[in-house]
């Protein structure tokens, strides 16, 4: 049953470490470095908005535009229908044997480059992340057949690889959870072409996925999930978004109420500073 109301899980996090990476673990390759790179310097507070196709994700992120200290950052689409000119999310979709892939390696560096993004920004809102991609639609691939045992595989130890050894941030996972009857008709709505031969069935699998691993757990968390009811209309959901805003906000209330204590009392930081 859907949520009808936001909550944040009280599930904890799992850690994450190079041995939990993959369920096969093959080679259960160790780090190459002592320190992951980018681990050092500040880090944003990081959250990943995850859902199914149709579920609201760029309309989520809209919302946040008018927050000056948030870095918004989208699903590397136009990447992926334009890399050097070739259309790969079409051809995924068209034919998923041949193209499934180099399409999810190259959605691999596309999710890398924005998990690496630097920025000054207090809070940095993801369109997706390389935790979705590896447990809900490299999933969906193998199950389906589009992906060859083989393929999977390797793709597998790119993502052992890549956690063992670079550091990816990741503090909320914000889940727009909704039905897959509901997603199909915004899907047909949006009429992406890409998007035309996309069954319900494909988004009724998707579902299971992400339910399986942001609700039941059953893949590794990298964060704590906050969970919306994402199946309101969309010209109406805005109030389900703010009820998000003070998780999301966070650094940004904290800091700003700091910044506000020194100016209004130095007097009283001088004292603590014997």
């Amino acid at each position: 049953m859907l949520l009808k109301t936001v909550r944040l899980m009280l599930r904890p996090a799992k850690s994450i470490g190079c041995s939990q990476l993959g369920r096969r673990n093959i080679h259960n390759m160790p780090p190459i470095a002592s320190e992951k790179l980018g681990a050092s310097g500040k880090k944003p507070f990081t959250v990943f908005v995850e859902g199914n196709i149709g579920s609201g994700k760029t309309t989520f992120l809209n919302h946040f535009q008018k927050f000056n200290d948030i870095c918004l950052l989208t699903e590397p689409v136009e990447k992926w229908r334009n890399c050097g000119g070739v259309n790969l999310l079409d051809l995924m979709y068209k034919e998923s044997h041949r193209w499934a892939m180099p399409f999810q390696t190259y959605v691999t560096l596309t999710m890398l480059d924005m998990h690496t993004c630097q920025t000054d920004k207090s809070v940095k809102l993801m369109e997706r992340s390389l935790f979705s991609a590896r447990n809900c639609f490299v999933e969906s691939m193998l199950a389906s057949g589009s992906l060859h045992q083989g393929m999977y595989n390797v793709l597998q130890e790119w993502y052992d690889f890549i956690c063992c050894n670079i550091h990816i941030q990741a503090d909320l996972i914000v889940y727009l959870q909704t039905s897959p009857e509901v997603v199909y008709e915004r899907m047909k709505q949006r009429a992406r072409s890409e998007e035309s031969c996309v069954p319900l069935e494909y988004l009724k699998e998707l579902h299971e996925l992400h339910e399986n691993w942001l609700i039941h757990g059953a893949s590794p968390r990298p964060a704590p999930v906050l969970v919306l009811n994402a199946d309101l209309d969309l010209n109406t959901i805005g109030a389900e978004y703010e009820r998000s805003e003070t998780s999301i906000l966070k650094p940004i209330l904290i800091e700003n109420t700091n910044q506000h204590a020194i100016l209004t009392s130095p007097a009283k930081r001088a004292k603590t500073d014997f």
